[in-house]
């Protein structure tokens, strides 16, 4: 999936417009003569609004993308590289304070560390550019080379790529840093509602990575009835379509060997 189809479908399956539409729907059949065009969108707006309140869409739809890959129970005594796939920080708010500003999955930064510290003999290489459509943005990068720094990782350990726009770019461009997959034992780090798709690009490249996922959304069996919260709903109805179409995207372009990687 390109960077540019990877936006478009992030703002498409944003229920966010699908309520925008359904409201100027309504606010223009105000003006035909009956009106009623006007009142039936209106209602579906209300509907959506009123379903991702309450409902766990998002959720349900997340929880078979975050119970893909569990987290290790275990891992090797040896560890010799951990990969850490950009997403942790918010970068236009970086690039505008001048410091590493995290956003809600910022664990991609906190498991790292700590697997920096309990594995000493481990590599440590973070991968993400910019996510802007406008050029002159830092790459994200900059700010968490900083962070993992001040986190306490040691320079001489640490390696960051700061190219990678899409979760495919993070895999052949760290396979080209490293001149092709490398052997032993690498942890990948990236949200649990991510891993299928970051797994699938890996391995199609060759890595036999080790899943070590974090920043999960839901809580693991089954998703209970929300209090009244529409913002969160539409936030994770909106995460949840984004991931499973981009894990159709890969499997159309190419960029997986399967449609829902599986352990």
């Amino acid at each position: 999936m390109s960077f540019f189809l990877g936006k478009f479908l992030g703002w498409v399956t944003d229920p966010g417009l699908w309520l925008i539409l359904l409201l100027l729907g309504a606010f223009w059949g105000s003006f035909r003569r009956r009106g009623g065009g006007g009142r039936g969108f209106l209602a579906l707006a209300l509907l959506l609004t009123l379903a991702l309140a309450v409902l766990p869409v998002g959720g349900w739809l997340l929880l078979p993308l975050e119970s893909r890959f569990p987290a290790p129970a275990s891992l090797p005594e040896r560890i010799d590289g951990i990969l850490v796939l950009g997403g942790g920080l918010d970068g236009k708010a970086s690039a505008a304070r001048g410091q590493p500003v995290l956003n809600d999955a910022a664990e991609r930064f906190t498991a790292a560390a700590t697997l920096a510290r309990a594995h000493p003999e481990a590599r440590l290489i973070f991968s993400g550019g910019s996510n802007s459509i406008w050029e002159g943005q830092e790459p994200e990068a900059h700010y968490a080379e900083r962070l993992l720094l001040d986190l306490g990782v040691a320079p001489d350990r640490l390696t960051v790529e700061a190219t990678s726009r899409t979760t495919r770019e993070n895999a052949a461009n760290l396979t080209a840093l490293l001149g092709g997959p490398p052997q032993g034992n690498w942890l990948l780090i990236t949200s649990a509602w991510h891993m299928p798709r970051a797994v699938g690009c890996f391995r199609h490249l060759g890595w036999q990575v080790i899943p070590y996922p974090v920043d999960y959304r839901t809580q693991g069996e089954g998703e209970p009835l929300k209090p009244l919260d529409p913002a969160a709903g539409f936030a994770e109805l909106s995460l949840a379509l984004h991931e499973w179409l981009g894990l159709l995207a890969y499997r159309i372009q190419g960029a997986t060997d399967a449609l829902f990687p599986s352990p």
